[in-house]
């Protein structure tokens, strides 16, 4: 009897260990079972896609699922990716680069759009024009963003750092609310939120520099890349859909952010004519933006002094993904 349940106990092991192997298509087949992507208020062309089906229409005949989730900012993007939450992740570039930094296995392979989503805001009635006006003040920013960098940035412009104000730490959202109802002096703001501040709220957009902006990237996690190179290709084919979509349809692209963000159509306009689609394809230009982004962020103890600033710049953009597709 104990000779016999120990054979049925060995075949039953054996059967799930078959089932397992056969239930595992990534290892079967060399393709994932689902591609996980992050869609933003703050990437239009994310939203355009999600809308459209593009990339589950692309998948569909090799049975791979497509899911989407709510980044609602840079830093959620990237505690996602980090968190192997998600595949592909929206983000500020100057956020990627501190993330990369410290640690996080990511690449950048696209652009969504060259923005000018940051700037910093105020109430029109308190009398806030400059940056150097923030001394001893409350601003609200989101740590970890590109609205936070901007602040940082901004600051060191102006002979000031961050220990010379308060800065507050609310989500994207969350500070505008607050920056409404008066609980902070200033807000570090990101479209579409600071477009609907700015165009409902009578707030003011006091300091403004698009070249403190970074750009939107779209980042992977290294072992996606590396394991489905086939596939990123494929979601950058979709995206690049969708940028060439929203080019050519940008009233329509503006009705769809309006829906998605529950937002009015004129602030959706805005927040689109703030940003630039003209070039997708991570190079130089995106490498310099980050340089001089980290040059701060050293001075202000977000990244380690010792961080060899051009090999993470270097590891983390890559264009190759993209000049394949286009040769």
């Amino acid at each position: 009897m104990r000779s016999k349940l120990m054979s049925i106990a060995l075949v039953i092991i054996i059967i799930s260990l078959i089932a397992a192997c056969g239930s595992d298509s990534s290892a079967a087949d060399g393709k994932p079972d689902k591609i996980r992507l992050d869609y933003a208020y703050y990437s239009p062309t994310s939203l355009v896609l999600k809308e459209q089906g593009w990339l589950e229409e692309a998948l569909e005949d090799e049975g791979i699922g497509v899911e989407w989730v709510l980044s609602q900012g840079s830093n959620k993007a990237l505690e996602f990716l980090t968190s192997d939450s998600i595949d592909f992740g929206s983000s500020a570039g100057s956020a990627a680069l501190v993330s990369k930094a410290k640690g996080s296995p990511i690449q950048n392979v696209y652009i969504y759009s060259q923005p000018e989503w940051t700037a910093l805001v105020a109430d029109s009635e308190s009398g806030i024009q400059s940056v150097e006006e923030l001394k001893g003040k409350k601003v609200a920013a989101t740590l970890g963003t590109d609205p936070y960098i901007f602040l940082l940035r901004a600051l060191n412009e102006a002979g000031l750092t961050a220990a010379d104000l308060e800065i507050v730490n609310l989500q994207h959202g969350d500070g505008a609310v607050a920056l409404s109802k008066g609980s902070v002096d200033a807000w570090a703001g990101l479209d579409p939120h600071m477009a609907r501040a700015e165009l409902e709220s009578d707030a003011t957009l006091f300091y403004r520099n698009k070249e403190f902006n970074t750009y939107g990237f779209l980042n992977v996690r290294e072992d996606f890349a590396e394991e489905y190179p086939d596939y990123v290709h494929v979601v950058i084919e979709a995206y690049e859909k969708a940028r060439e979509w929203t080019i050519d349809n940008p009233e329509a692209a503006a009705q769809i952010l309006s829906e998605e963000a529950e937002m009015s159509l004129d602030v959706a306009k805005q927040t689109l004519e703030r940003n630039d689609f003209s070039n997708s394809i991570p190079g130089d230009e995106h490498r310099d933006t980050l340089r001089n982004s980290a040059e701060v962020l050293l001075e202000g103890e977000v990244i380690e002094a010792d961080t060899d600033i051009e090999k993470v710049v270097n590891e983390l953009v890559q264009p190759s993904f993209i000049e394949e597709l286009n040769k």
